[in-house]
């Protein structure tokens, strides 16, 4: 990719982002409404998900938490990035031994 084609994208992105101390702590996280739920700030309707892959079950299952709080910490922060925090979380796994798979889904908190 192209330096100026990184700029571009960076400077787009930055036009999106909340302004002021709020970014540094909560990245994208204004574009969203919150919600106090239990002394936590969540995500009144947004939803993350992550997907992993394993030999069994759990381990399936922590590689799709991974996922999600992968991503979710590198779009809004370590502070929304923990999948313990979350609220209406789903999961589902499939597969047989040697061979699992499993998706997770929740809303976003912080404290």
């Amino acid at each position: 990719m192209k330096k100026t084609a990184m700029f571009a994208g960076a400077a787009a992105l930055a036009m999106l982002a909340p302004t002021g101390s709020s970014y540094a702590q909560d990245g994208l996280a204004g574009i969203h409404d919150w919600v106090r739920i239990g002394g936590k700030t969540c995500m009144v309707d947004h939803f993350h998900d992550g997907s992993g892959t394993g030999a069994t079950k759990n381990q399936a299952l922590a590689s799709a938490i991974r996922a999600w709080q992968d991503f979710t910490s590198w779009e809004y922060s370590n502070r929304w990035g923990r999948y313990s925090n979350a609220v209406s979380k789903s999961q589902s796994c499939s597969g047989g031994p040697g061979n699992f798979s499993c998706n997770v889904s929740a809303r976003p908190c912080r404290y």
